[in-house]
């Protein structure tokens, strides 16, 4: 065989490129398995690539992934894994939890970030994504939308959105046998961030084709999907190729569409001198702020916070609402105590419901949290270190790890809300745990549904708001009961980022004689 070949410039060059891709390969696989092990840290190989790959294909779902893992070394403070290729710490320790988000905030003040703003500005300028000064500046602007008083203000927007809904499921009763709730309690949230934070009223109900409830579903697939995944992937590993790629985790319509919306309401209240206390407002005022240490604010900046708004508004919240509403259906008992208490409060408000009234909800309250406690909005939840930091000894028989910046710190709040050291009997369905007597014996930075410390959920307020009244006004008009289709206790889809059931929420209304 003639191998004469092997000597020319290019098998030379062929040969070279191939073996500094093996030794890359092999660096990265023995980073990969060497890494926490060589510092001391618990870590379990199997949550690494191949689970990585797994989770891809859709074999396994995040929640069990995280509960396995989490579940592994139950004796550990923390314990190291590799997420696509990046040292990240899982911590278990409620107190190491409290450390990490207040008391030593300033060393874990960020996020990490999934893609580059320059590359998708719609998902990358927004309050969760920003960083530093940018972050701070950006959550002094918008911390004003959802005081008590802006909650006030839009209580009466947001009963008149959920009445909208309920009037339309009392006259179609033909959809109420059995109902996939996620349809019809995203068309209210959609109808509920049009008007509070865009000034437009929409009945999604009615106009089931309105554009704004369109372009929710368009933005809400990008969490879901072997695709979308891959597509994250390379927007985070690469974003210079993904830019000239002109890859994108949103349909171009979809941006196109809020940039128009957010520009044409700036537009009218500029021309007609309107003022409404909304996140639009508060954001015009800051675009308009002067001084050299002010960050200019651009239309971009502004459509990604109404963006992220109207995004974490119309899914989170509808999936809360619906295992409220599924939870109700199947716990016959905690739905009738419920219904005494809304009817109690309407009876003494003349038939409505009020800002007030409704804040005076015990139970409706006690039945929230546990919702939140069994289906948390986000499994998990993350810190990017930003300077040096010393771990505590994992277990007894371990010695103290650093963490160096840009490693990520990950907090299992779904697996937290499982434990049964902190929460007994975790899968049963239980308000009671939040009652007046309980709710102080539950340990701190065990109970994580909106994060904590100076980057928890900033529109928290406002979703248990927009849950309650859709709620209240439900049980005032239904017994919500179960179907055929309801499956219970729910099996969880593996292909979401999300808790979302396979199938999908099914319950159905009866109408009540009132």
């Amino acid at each position: 065989m003639d191998l004469s070949w092997l000597s020319s410039p290019f098998a030379l060059l062929l040969i070279t490129l191939v073996v500094i891709g093996v030794l890359k390969i092999v660096a990265a696989l023995h980073h990969t398995y060497f890494y926490w092990t060589n510092k001391g840290v618990p870590y379990l190989p199997e949550s690494s690539l191949i689970t990585d790959w797994k989770m891809i294909m859709g074999r396994i779902s995040f929640v069990d992934h995280f509960q396995y893992v989490y579940n592994y070394f139950p004796g550990a403070k923390y314990v190291g894994i590799i997420d696509f290729g990046t040292p990240c710490v899982l911590v278990r320790d409620p107190e190491l939890i409290k450390d990490i988000m207040v008391k030593d905030f300033e060393s874990f003040p960020d996020h990490r970030s999934f893609v580059d703003p320059t590359v998708e500005p719609l998902f990358g300028k927004n309050i969760f994504s920003l960083r530093g000064d940018r972050w701070r500046e950006m959550r002094n602007t918008l911390s004003p939308s959802f005081t008590a008083s802006k909650m006030k203000f839009m209580f009466d927007l947001i009963s008149e959105c959920s009445h909208n809904v309920v009037n339309y499921l009392v006259d179609h009763p033909e959809v109420c046998h059995a109902i996939e709730t996620k349809e019809a309690f995203r068309r209210y949230t959609t109808d509920v961030i049009a008007t509070t934070a865009f000034g437009i009223s929409v009945n999604s109900m009615k106009d089931q084709d309105n554009e704004f409830y369109i372009r929710g579903i368009e933005a809400t697939k990008f969490a879901s999907g072997l695709l979308t995944i891959a597509k994250m992937m390379l927007l985070r590993a690469c974003p210079r190729l993904a830019k000239l790629m002109g890859l994108s985790l949103f349909p171009p319509a979809t941006s196109k569409f809020f940039k128009k919306i957010v520009g044409e309401t700036i537009r009218a209240r500029e021309e007609q001198g309107i003022v409404r206390p909304d996140m639009i407002h508060l954001l015009m005022q800051a675009r308009d702020k002067e001084g050299a240490s002010v960050h200019k604010m651009t239309l971009d900046d502004i459509v990604s916070q109404a963006f992220i708004f109207f995004f974490a508004g119309f899914e989170t919240s509808a999936t809360l609402i619906c295992f409220v509403a599924h939870e109700l259906a199947v716990n016959q008992d905690i739905q009738d105590r419920l219904r005494e208490e809304v009817e109690q409060h309407l009876a003494e408000e003349n038939g409505e419901i009020s800002y007030e009234s409704l804040s005076k909800m015990s139970y409706m309250d006690m039945v929230i949290s546990e919702t939140l406690r069994k289906y948390p909005p986000s499994i998990i939840t993350d810190r990017l270190c930003a300077k040096r930091y010393e771990l505590p000894p994992s277990r007894p028989d371990c010695k103290n790890a650093i963490v160096e910046p840009n490693h990520v710190l990950l907090f299992p709040i779904y697996s937290l809300h499982h434990d049964p050291t902190y929460f007994p009997n975790p899968d049963k369905f239980n308000p009671e745990r939040f009652s007046e007597e309980n709710k102080d014996k539950i340990l701190p930075y065990t109970y994580l549904p909106f994060g904590h410390g100076p980057r928890h959920c900033i529109g928290n307020r406002f979703a248990l708001m927009e849950t309650k009244i859709l709620i209240a006004h439900l049980l005032q008009k239904f017994t919500l009961k179960t179907t055929e289709k309801t499956v219970e206790p729910i099996v969880y889809a593996k292909k979401e980022f999300m808790l979302h059931p396979v199938g999908g929420f099914w319950i159905g209304l009866e109408k009540r004689e009132t």
